[in-house]
């Protein structure tokens, strides 16, 4: 069964990373594992969801028909905690939302996207949300 690992956040961007991964998901016939993850400032870490809106989340998903696992992380970076579970579950994509990002910040793309961009050992999706 192909896995799909998705970096996951409350957010618009999180949700149009979701909904890539799940589209990926029905075609590959595959399961997901969604990661949402802090470096350790979850109390003022506004994309370290709580356990309602995991919750949530995880029913959302199980209505849709999409067999999926839920993981919430802490490290020292969080590019680095999706590449390690994208590892550990030999995943074959991973799906991550990207913000827009002004002329000088394009010059960095932004860590958490540029380090699984550089770092994954399988297929990346970059996806934007609609605007």
């Amino acid at each position: 069964m192909t896995t799909i690992v998705v970096g996951w956040t409350p957010d618009e961007y999180g949700e149009a990373a979701l909904a890539r991964a799940v589209e990926e998901a029905r075609l590959r016939e595959g399961r997901i594992v969604v990661v949402n993850a802090t470096r350790g400032d979850a109390l003022v870490d506004e994309r370290y969801a709580d356990n309602d809106q995991l919750a949530r989340l995880s029913q959302e998903l199980a209505d849709a028909g999409v067999a999926v696992d839920v993981r919430r992380s802490m490290g020292a970076d969080v590019g680095d905690q999706v590449l390690e579970v994208a590892d550990e579950v030999s995943a074959e994509l991973i799906v991550i939302g990207l913000r827009r990002r002004s002329p000088v910040g394009k010059l960095l793309m932004g860590s958490v996207a540029q380090r699984i961009l550089l770092g994954a050992e399988c297929a990346v999706t970059a996806v934007k949300p609609q605007a």
